[in-house]
């Protein structure tokens, strides 16, 4: 079910920066007809060529009025989300993990919801998640935001199996720390370019891909899957140890 760029109509959520800009401007550079860039502010600047929306993915009103305003796109690109750096447990409260849950989960899941009668309707098309290389292991020291992007994850599965019948191509997004203003907070991590990650995106759309698996620590984390226990949370574990003493 490859879906080519080329003419397509589209949103993107979190369009006015990061790897949501990058999103709108490659889709406008590849000749995307139409780009729509969501921002829950509506005064926020986006790609000059694009169709800000006004679109905080947490409201039900933002997302049904956004699902009538974009009724022509094709394609859908969920990538809006929110990271507040808390584990599960030490946290003070369970604030940021709600927080976490209500947009990367919940909020991705209500875009999904209002867009897929849009989707069927223009053809098919193709509904894009952008995940996480998190979506596969716990890093204590931001484990809520796992929790949400693992949710996601099974979230981007099952849409694809109900989707499948209707044409739609559903298609997860994979990056380890990208290099964006959320990825600054890992300082000491190697960094993946946003305009890589869009590149090899927008190229697995066309390809009809699946998943998408943008740098090498991604697909190595995705290839120790059977033995994450003992390849990937040792050395979490010892790094939460050391900051953990007692």
């Amino acid at each position: 079910m490859a879906v080519s760029i080329d003419g397509a109509r589209v949103l993107v959520t979190g369009a006015n920066r990061g790897l949501g800009r990058v999103f709108a401007e490659s889709l406008l550079a590849r000749g995307a007809a139409v780009v729509y860039a969501g921002a829950r502010d509506p005064a926020a600047e986006v790609s000059p060529e694009a169709v800000p929306i006004k679109l905080d993915i947490t409201s039900p009103d933002d997302v049904a009025a956004a699902a009538a305003r974009c009724a022509d796109i094709d394609v859908l690109i969920n990538n809006a989300g929110i990271m507040r750096l808390a584990p599960v447990l030490a946290a003070p409260d369970m604030d940021s993990a709600r927080a976490e849950m209500d947009t990367n989960y919940f909020g991705t899941l209500r875009m999904c919801r209002a867009f897929a009668p849009v989707l069927a309707a223009n053809g098919g098309g193709a509904l894009v998640n952008v995940l996480s290389i998190v979506s596969w292991f716990a890093n204590p020291q931001n484990s809520s935001y796992c929790a949400s992007k693992s949710a996601a994850w099974a979230l981007t599965n099952a849409a694809r199996i109900e989707l499948r019948r209707q044409g739609t191509l559903v298609t997860g997004v994979f990056a380890g720390v990208i290099d964006t203003e959320m990825g600054a907070a890992f300082a000491g991590l190697p960094k993946v370019s946003p305009q890589r990650v869009v590149d090899q995106a927008l190229d697995g759309i066309e390809a009809g891909a699946e998943e998408v698996l943008c740098d090498e620590r991604t697909r190595s984390v995705k290839a120790a899957l059977p033995h994450d226990l003992t390849e990937i949370y040792p050395a979490h574990q010892a790094r939460w140890d050391a900051a953990h003493p007692g």
